[in-house]
């Protein structure tokens, strides 16, 4: 069986739990252990069809049973359990993904003795180890990286056992508990325990692992906090429709939300899982405008920053006035550059292509390294770097402090650091140091200004690097892209019940999804609040968002709700009469113009709008009226020279039509523009040049023979009302054929 084929029939047995049809799940259940020789799980499902049997066997005959609700329940909840048994033995047997492939390998290698693997662990950081490490002497050095490591790979075999476990025994639980408590053991091999717990429990269900990860959010540190609370989103949403089930996990969830804090830290890691979501869209603008504009500049960037003297000098505390000249080829360059920089700020994940080619090191063959929390004492370093010499390890020390770096791209920087000689190593590193501490000022205030900022922080980094396992692995088609779900949390029943608890959450969700342009999305959050109370700004936002769909039916209907309101109603009574114009009612739209013309008078774009109204209704005189007043407030607008030339040719005014078509031709014309000065010189009589600039709009890019001929049909009403010889038509339209054919 493929690994396809495998996913689909375990969430068809998922889909019909879910939906309590259980008589077809346990078909399906019976089906895929007799195809796949899994006989050791017939009397399990044999004994709950048959208690399925009595228990319906007795409703239809009307026995009362008061436990028979809690029975039913327990029957799904056992349901639910054989279905991962089955499919994790049917994966283990059939399934050709790396995760499966290391597990077959694991499988012997499992730990044992617990209290003996954590008095190790805890051993390695006694105090006499330590003073025995910081003597060094001969062989110092050495011994200390050979027990690092040992160490190392200790914690490297841990967190395997926990990732390939299925269901977690109360020995386990226990020692993971201490583990987590241990005053002695460093914070980041805690958090990366706290990921194997988490890959765990995606792949294997189990309300242990749930309770771990509980725990670990409960603890003092914030990188175990917040990878705990990741862990914890992602696996909630991944088992949404069974987690009724399991009251010791709503239940703590409840509890939790109680608490201040957690909301702070939900509706931040939720926004920040669904920023992931517009990675792809970020890199690919990088690319598009972004660096096209620095190739620009390349070629000159050396000479015109004198880099040679600022390599000599060192870093000068004055800024080099030249600086500003790099960008004049360039104007928007600075803008993009500083739109990239504060989305970088946000949290945004800028430097996912730039790390990308980065990460076919030998130190990334191994999956754990991509979850591995960045630490100078990483023996992995070690060996690779030589960090006894004291600028490599500066290097690293101040690596490990860049938060806007995960912890993925902070290893690929550094194992990238061997290509780069000396010299330049000492000046980048001098940069760095620099960088770092006005960003730590930064981070400092900030921090007393938002309390949680660090933490929200960590997080981020900490869905970066899930993501680059997840988009960048040579095998990421082995496992579920998580970053493919909609991360809809609102929509969940259970951390959808908890987030609606707090209107205030949703509705930054909701704002978030707005500002972002995902207009879908936030019209999901937008209309749940409006059922629950209505608003002005809510219903703007609604109508906005329909608007921009193309929905005008819905955001007329969503914009004449929040006219109730009286809530900046001049742009409300503009973007209805959008939309009338829109749905082709411009009688409608006028009246709405009109009514806003009421309010502000002084408004051009509002007086072009009426223009157009009224030149949809054919009240070409009038429209004239108001184009002309634009004109005579805003000199050289060109907007709307255009249509001042198309009335006039409606109205008889032909020679006014020819000069202002005559400015337009000059400048910068559409195939439009063309299209009418012909028209303008055939009712003057001149075929020739009709002909001519006929020719000339045909020919311009992506305007077709069809698509010309198609606006022709639609002019032609008006040509022959300005005295055109409908005999003439099909004669100079051939004329026009026979040039195209050329």
């Amino acid at each position: 069986m493929t690994n396809k084929e495998i996913k689909k029939q375990y969430i068809d047995i998922c889909n019909y739990l879910a939906a309590r049809q259980l008589k077809p799940a346990f078909d399906l259940l019976k089906q895929l252990i007799l195809e796949n020789g899994l006989g050791h799980f017939n009397d399990e499902l044999r004994e709950m069809n048959q208690t399925y049997h009595y228990m319906l066997q007795y409703t239809m005959e009307g026995t009362q049973d008061p436990e028979r609700q809690k029975v039913y329940l327990k029957l799904i909840d056992s349901a639910y359990e054989l279905a991962d048994k089955v499919n994790e033995a049917v994966r283990l047997k059939y399934a050709s993904s790396l995760e499966y492939e290391k597990k077959r390998v694991f499988k012997d290698q499992f730990i044992n003795d617990f209290d003996l693997t954590l008095g190790e662990l805890e051993a390695f950081y006694a105090p006499n180890d330590l003073a025995e490490f910081a003597t060094g002497g001969e062989g110092g050095n050495e011994d200390r990286l050979v027990k690092t490591e040992l160490h190392h790979k200790q914690l490297m075999k841990l967190f395997y056992h926990l990732w390939f476990r299925d269901r977690l025994s109360e020995e386990e639980v226990k020692f993971l508990q201490k583990l987590l408590n241990s005053e002695t053991i460093q914070a980041d091999y805690k958090a990366f325990m706290v990921t194997g717990i988490t890959l765990s429990l995606q792949r294997y269900f189990d309300t242990k692992k749930f309770n771990l990860l509980f725990d670990a959010y409960e603890t003092d540190a914030a990188l175990i906090r917040q990878r705990a609370l990741v862990g914890l989103l992602l696996t909630l949403y991944q088992y949404d429709s069974r987690l009724s089930y399991y009251p010791e996990i709503t239940g703590r969830l409840k509890l939790l939300n109680d608490d201040p804090e957690f909301k702070r830290n939900l509706e931040r890691v939720i926004i920040q899982l669904i920023r992931s979501k517009e990675t792809e869209k970020l890199q690919q603008r990088i690319r598009d405008e972004l660096m096209p504009e620095m190739i620009k500049i390349s070629a000159n960037l050396k000479d015109k920053i004198n880099l040679d003297s600022l390599m000599e000098e060192g870093l000068s505390e004055d800024k080099n006035p030249e600086w500003q000249d790099i960008f004049e080829d360039s104007p928007g360059l600075m803008d993009k550059m500083q739109e990239f920089s504060e989305l970088q700020m946000e949290g945004a994940d800028v430097f996912m292509g730039s790390f990308a080619m980065l990460k076919s090191y030998p130190f990334f063959n191994e999956p754990a390294n991509w979850f591995v929390p960045f630490f100078a004492e990483n023996p992995e370093l070690d060996r690779a770097l030589d960090l006894s010499d004291d600028l490599t390890r500066g290097f690293v020390e101040v690596i490990a402090k860049a938060p806007v770096l995960c912890d993925s791209d902070k290893y690929s920087f550094c194992l990238s650091m061997q290509q780069i000689p000396k010299e330049n190593r000492e000046f980048m590193l001098q940069g760095l140091r620099a960088e770092m501490d006005q960003f730590h000022e930064i981070e400092e205030d900030e921090e007393l200004s938002d309390p949680g900022k660090k933490a929200g922080f960590v997080s981020n980094q900490y869905i970066q690097d899930l993501y680059r396992f997840y988009k960048l692995h040579p095998r990421r088609a082995d496992f579920d892209d998580l970053f493919s779900w909609r991360f809809d949390f609102y929509n969940k029943t259970i951390l959808g019940s908890i987030l609606k608890e707090d209107k205030a959450v949703v509705r930054n969700i909701g704002e978030y999804y707005f500002a972002q342009n995902r207009y879908n999305e936030a019209i999901e959050i937008f209309e749940y609040m409006l059922a629950q109370e209505q608003s002005g700004e809510l219903y703007q936002k609604l109508a906005f968002c329909y608007q921009k769909l193309g929905d005008y039916e819905k955001a007329l209907d969503a914009y004449r709700k929040a006219e109730l309101f009286e809530l900046n109603r001049l742009w409300n009574l503009k973007k209805i009469a959008l939309c009338y114009r829109n749905l082709k009612q411009p009688e409608k739209a006028l009246e709405y113009y009109q009514a806003a013309e009421a309010l502000d008078p002084e408004d051009l774009t509002n007086h072009l709008n009426i223009g157009h109204c009224l030149l949809e209704l054919g009240r070409f005189d009038e429209a004239l009226k108001y184009y002309f007043k634009v004109e005579y407030l805003k000199p050289g607008n060109k907007k709307v020279w255009r249509p001042i030339g198309w009335c006039s040719f409606l109205t008889g005014k032909t020679e006014q039509a020819e000069n202002y078509f005559k400015k337009l031709v000059e400048d910068e014309p559409t195939q439009h523009d063309l299209m009418n000065m012909g028209h303008v010189q055939w009712s003057l009589g001149n075929r020739k040049a009709a002909l001519d600039y006929y020719m000339r709009s045909i020919s311009q890019p992506d305007f077709t023979e069809a698509d010309f001929m198609a606006v022709f049909e639609e002019d032609l009403p008006q040509l022959l009302r300005r005295g055109i010889d409908k005999d003439d038509v099909p004669i100079m339209l051939d004329q026009l054929r026979y040039f195209v054919e050329k």
